[in-house]
């Protein structure tokens, strides 16, 4: 290795081994947490370059780093000092690009002024180390400060290491003076209280008594320290001694004094050993001999043996005619290469052998079996996973890894059992995919290493690290952008903001505190402005900083710990099928029937929240009321096969198409047919209940092809970007993207166009369904599950301003007027000399003329050049047109 070559990092500070930097991958990979803080412990080339003189001449690609955690990270305990770290005898290997910056570490009895080092930027301190293995945390001290050893043992630790780690109650016989026996005069390793071999009690070494200290700081010009900047530049480049890498070893309560002579000792902290008692079971013998009750049978008998396979056991004219029966049984190569089907082929013959009925009887035309140890038949092999639940299996493996409790949360429709399966296979397919890659296109090229061309190339350095703004920087923050923590309106540079904050972005200030220090002092939101359900406890989603109460943090200064954050909420974490979050239960709902999980606010649910255990979805609700119809299919979109419809339940409740609200005519159609079809409104915008405008809908939105599936049965509608249209349950099996815009309204059109605001951004909001191929970084689309301050959702917000059916009139006169729009009944022209007119104010309640009736949905005006106007009432109108087979206009009383 080049230990010659100088390495720079992007900001031109230089960097050495033993120095410590901030490390961090780009923010899409790191997920909006904080930078690590790590020591350099050595500069390493690629890992397939030459080993000894050979390699020496390759660049630097990675880099070893010891690491420091943060409190907070390994500890629910609320710590107040952001700059407070605990050191670790634990090292990766990381890119060297990931190096971001340089920064300070010392241990705080290296520092004079610890207020003042504090105020400096990049400077940590450390005064205890954790340990990853044995989660437990142990005192650093200065290995010149142990006095109770050998004089051989002391000078050795002190000379090879700057640091001794031990558990605290040993701190203060380590640090005592050496203490002899009474007999012999040499020193004992044990406590004075102790009996020992060779040696009687031991007693401690007169030391003179102590001077009882202070926690005030000493006055000025009595010892306090002053702020010398000579001083300070001095403690930050103190130097440390190491020895094979590391700065501490561990010389605790289980640590044998002589061990630390050898070279080869590991410097790891121990635990006791976990044997005796109190970790063992003491199982008494069981009686001999044992007697098994006779209502029980033996296990391990021939009546108990399930037979899974006696291939082995037959003869080669036997396996030669079972290989030959087997090929006759599927022509499907996929099928004859299932292990389940291998598995069940192989248990059939078996027992035909078994049974000495020849191999030809067997067949696999039967899909079920029957196990001794079972009570039912079952299947031997599991049904088929839909495309949307091979989805959730993914996603869940790729967020949780191979945790399977936590992907059969994401599939609730599937057994444990079957998840389990489904995992082996889908391991095996992936392992397939990977090989037949390899055979196609051959193995991956080899990145090339580069080397150095020359000896000046080499003197010149070498530059690495990402800037620290890679990635992170907000180019065009919205129109009114506020921090997410201290809600200023101004700043140089936006940064983006960890999630769970009210806004995206945090100014330059907050967001250097939390890049660096893992430190945001979030400004609380008003209480008027929050809901009442909000104001007790703002819920922690996934990743973010925020788990405290909102009345605390208004209280104290206290600064919010770092990611990862401290332990979550108690309420269950449940995925919202919407936005693909999670969120506590009750801000996320998940149906106790069919598992149904979206956010109360994209579904239009409000929920009391001592229920919303016992919550369940309007489709199941409407299996016991039968409020709608029992027929789920959604209007607007293709009617499903009958393969579909034997699924259960249907709409399938891994997929937020089963979110569905029923219409004026009692079918049914989902949220997202409805919010994003123009024509159609709610009666209750607040609920999402019920949809009312199907009638409306133009006719080529119903005879037009859906690009997607092809089919036209079912209303299209338009993509925002392109010409292509398609039913909106396609656009969102297929990923489209669904959101809300808001568009600024000119001062001219403010009085006829309805304006609302969102997340500080006013206008008009508009739905936009748009392809996945189209490029939306320039525009600012809110999600659907996505909130403002006061925890209403974007959809909710929409739905509020625009979806609202008029109230002026109740829902079956808002139908007929629809109605008449489409007969064109209400025409402009003149119909039996009179027009469309209004009765007059003083005679509110007209009469008709003809059977002298009061009472109708609605009276017709016969001839408007009276002075006196006379009426017709519903009935009576209908029966002078049939009659004269004109048509008049109409009047609403």
């Amino acid at each position: 290795m080049s230990e010659d070559v100088p390495v720079y990092l992007k900001n031109g500070d230089l960097v050495k081994v033993n120095d410590h930097v901030y490390c961090s991958p780009s923010w899409d990979a790191r997920d909006g947490t904080p930078y690590s803080v790590g020591r350099i412990m050595q500069f390493l080339p690629p890992a397939d370059a030459p080993k000894g003189e050979e390699g020496k001449n390759y660049v630097y690609t990675r880099v070893r780093l010891a690491w420091y955690y943060r409190p907070s990270d390994v500890s629910d305990r609320p710590v107040a000092d952001s700059r407070l770290l605990l050191a670790a005898i634990y090292s990766e290997v990381c890119d060297i690009n990931q190096l971001r910056a340089k920064c300070h570490v010392v241990h705080r009895d290296k520092i004079s002024d610890l207020s003042g080092w504090k105020k400096r930027p990049d400077r940590f301190y450390f005064n205890r180390l954790f340990d990853p293995y044995i989660k437990k945390e142990f005192e650093v001290i200065p290995a010149r400060d142990v006095r109770n050893l050998p004089d051989h043992i002391r000078e050795l630790l002190i000379s090879r290491y700057e640091y001794v780690v031990a558990e605290k109650e040993v701190i203060p016989d380590l640090t005592d003076h050496m203490r002899l026996c009474d007999n012999c005069q040499g020193w004992c390793p044990r406590r004075h209280e102790e009996e020992v071999d060779s040696h009687d009690v031991r007693h401690n070494t007169s030391a003179g008594p102590k001077a009882l200290k202070s926690n005030a700081p000493p006055a000025r010009g009595r010892g306090r320290p002053r702020k010398d900047k000579s001083l300070a530049e001095k403690e930050e480049n103190f130097p440390v001694k190491h020895f094979k890498l590391w700065p501490f070893r561990y010389f605790g309560a289980h640590t044998v004094a002589e061990d630390a002579l050898d070279e080869e000792d590991l410097i790891f902290p121990r635990a006791a050993t976990r044997q005796g008692p109190k970790y063992q079971a003491t199982v008494p013998p069981a009686p001999d001999p044992y007697n098994y009750p006779p209502d029980i049978e033996e296990r391990g008998g021939d009546s108990t043996v399930e037979v899974l396979g006696v291939i082995n056991s037959l003869t080669d004219a036997e396996v030669a005619e079972v290989e030959s029966c087997k090929k006759h049984l599927t022509r499907d190569p996929t099928t004859a290469s299932s292990v389940d089907w291998l598995t069940e082929v192989i248990r059939r013959f078996s027992d035909a052998a078994l049974a000495a009925r020849p191999f030809t009887s067997v067949n696999m035309k039967s899909g079920i079996r029957s196990e001794k140890w079972k009570k039912f038949e079952t299947a031997y092999t599991d049904k088929s996973f839909s495309h949307e639940e091979v989805v959730a299996f993914e996603d869940a493996i790729a967020l949780h890894g191979p945790e399977l409790r936590a992907a059969r949360d994401e599939v609730p429709n599937r057994s444990m059992p079957e998840i389990v399966r489904f995992y082996g296979h889908w391991k095996n397919s992936k392992l397939k995919e990977e090989n037949k890659r390899l055979r196609t296109k051959g193995p991956p090229p080899k990145p090339v290493n580069r080397q150095y061309v020359s000896e000046a190339e080499r003197i010149g350095g070498l530059h690495v690290g990402l800037s620290d703004d890679e990635g992170s920087i907000v180019a065009q923050p919205s129109k009114s952008p506020s921090c997410g923590a201290c809600r200023t309106r101004e700043s140089t540079t936006w940064w983006k903001a960890p999630k769970g904050l009210p806004t995206n972005i945090l100014c330059d200030n907050c967001g250097t505190n939390w890049r660096k220090y893992a430190d945001l002092n979030v400004r609380p939101v008003r209480e008027e402005s929050v809901p009442t359900s909000k104001s007790k406890a703002i819920e922690k989603r996934e990743g973010t900083p925020l788990a405290g109460p909102s009345s605390k943090r208004a209280r104290t200064s206290v600064s919010v710990q770092s990611t990862p954050p401290p332990a979550p909420s108690a309420a269950p974490q449940v995925k919202c099928l919407a936005c693909s979050k999670q969120g506590p239960l009750g801000k996320v709902l998940r149906c106790k029937k069919c598992q149904f999980r979206a956010h109360c606010g994209s579904i239009g649910a409000i929920v009391d929240p001592t229920s919303v255990e016992s919550w369940t979805c309007e489709l199941c609700e409407n299996e016991e009321t039968l409020e709608a119809s029992i027929n789920h299919d959604c209007l607007l979109c293709p009617r499903a096969g009958p393969e579909e419809r034997r699924m259960k339940p249907w709409p399938p409740a891994d997929t937020l198409l089963r979110a569905c609200k029923p219409t004026e005519g009692q079918g049914w159609t989902h949220i997202l047919c409805a919010v994003f079809s123009p024509e159609l409104t709610f009666t209750d915008a607040s609920r999402l209940r019920l949809v009312e405008g199907l009638s409306t809908i133009t006719r080529h939105r119903w005879t037009t092809k859906c690009c997607l599936c092809g089919e036209a049965e079912g209303a299209v509608v338009k993509c925002n970007e392109c010409p292509k249209e398609f039913h909106i349950s396609c656009a969102w099996k297929q990923g489209h993207k669904f959101g809300f815009e808001i568009q600024p309204v000119k001062s001219s059109r403010r009085d006829t166009t309805i304006t609302t605001t969102f997340k500080g951004e006013s206008g008009c909001m508009n739905a936009l369904v748009s392809c996945k191929d189209h490029d939306r970084s320039k525009r600012d689309i809110y999600d659907i599950c996505e909130t403002n301050e006061g925890g209403e959702t974007a959809l909710q917000v929409y739905c509020q301003a625009y979806k609202q059916a008029p109230s002026n009139a109740h829902g079956l006169l808002r139908k007929a007027r629809r109605l008449d729009n489409i007969l064109n009944i209400r025409s402009g022209a003149e119909t039996n000399g009179s027009v469309a007119s209004t009765p007059d104010p003083g005679n509110p309640d007209p009469e008709c003329s003809r059977c002298k009736s009061q009472f109708s949905p609605a009276f017709y005006r016969i001839d408007s050049s009276s002075v006196t106007p006379s009426w017709f009432c519903h009935r009576c109108h209908y029966e002078t047109n049939e009659i004269n087979g004109k048509a008049m206009g109409m009047m609403v009383s």
